[in-house]
Parts: C-alpha cells; sequence; structure tokens
C-alpha cells in the first residue's frame, strides 16, 4: 500500500507516536496489530451488546443459549460441559443459568448420563430466542466489516486465524 492510500492515521498510530517521542528506543511494533484487534473488539462490543438487550440477554446469556443450541437437537449439555465451553467458573455459570431459567429460555432435568446431577436444555422459546439475536446480530456484523472488499476480509480472516491458532497451541 502506498503512503497515499493509506487511511489516515488511526487511534494505534496516534498512541504508538506518543510512546515513540516518550520511549523511542521502545518497539511498538506489536501494537500495531494487537493494538488494533482490541481496538476493533472494544468499538464492535456496544452494538453487539445492544442487539443482545433488545432481546432480554447480556452477552454471557447469548454466549449460554448459543452454545446449548449449537450443540444440536435436543440442545442440551451438562453444566460442565457449558462451563468448559464457555471457558467460565461455574459459579459463573450458575448466576447465568438461574437467570435463563426464570426467564422460561432453559430448564434443568434429570441427566441421561448421571442421575445426580441436571442437564440443561433449551426451551421452545429459548431456541427462537437465540436464533433471532443470532441472526441480527451476524447481519450488523457484516455491515461493520463492509469497509473490506471480498479478498481483504479473506486475507485477514487467514491471517487471523493463523495468529489464533498459534496462541491457542501450547
Amino acid at each position: 500500500m502506498t503512503e497515499s492510500e493509506r487511511p489516515e492515521n488511526d487511534h494505534v498510530d496516534r498512541l504508538r507516536a506518543q510512546w515513540a517521542r516518550e520511549l523511542p528506543a521502545l518497539d511498538t511494533s506489536a501494537m500495531s496489530l494487537l493494538g488494533r484487534i482490541n481496538r476493533i473488539a472494544n468499538l464492535v462490543h456496544p452494538s453487539i451488546s445492544e442487539t443482545f438487550a433488545g432481546y432480554g440477554l447480556d452477552r454471557g446469556e447469548f454466549d449460554v443459549l448459543a452454545t446449548l443450541r449449537r450443540a444440536g437437537d435436543p440442545y442440551r449439555l451438562t453444566p460442565t460441559e457449558l462451563y468448559k465451553s464457555l471457558m467460565i467458573t461455574s459459579g459463573g455459570l450458575t448466576a447465568r443459568l438461574n437467570r435463563l431459567q426464570k426467564a422460561g429460555l432453559i430448564v434443568r432435568e434429570a441427566s441421561r448420563e448421571d442421575r445426580r446431577s441436571l442437564a440443561v436444555r433449551l426451551t421452545g422459546e429459548g431456541v427462537r430466542k437465540v436464533e433471532a439475536a443470532f441472526e441480527e446480530d451476524m447481519g450488523k456484523e457484516r455491515l461493520l466489516l463492509d469497509a473490506l472488499n471480498a479478498g481483504e476480509k479473506a486475507l485477514l480472516e487467514e491471517l487471523l486465524r493463523k495468529l489464533t491458532s498459534s496462541l491457542e497451541t501450547p
């Protein structure tokens, strides 16, 4: 990309320039990528949260419902399967489950594998709500990427997949 094709300096460029002035010997090149990834996440978070709030959900509650929905029919998982998938504490999961059960979006029922524990299953209303919220969210997220053409999106996806994979591998 030539200098004339480059967009105006963004927030990360301004931060790096300030650090270069204050600590000129410090290499801040990693901020060019990781800072922008973090900035993008912070910029899109309100839109995503607003979408879910329109369905009476917060992001954590949506994550529980989406995890159950992705599990496939009968949309049932044990609490252990849920909290491992969501990477949260069992206590944090319990609070979410209580709210979702009170809203009629999940039920707890005897586990087929272990009669001592309760499995979590989406209700019909839970399925409808999570599908509608997800469809709306995906529509909004597609619009957020309109600044990139198809080739740029594919390249960025591949590069981010490579970076994510390297970070997830112990």
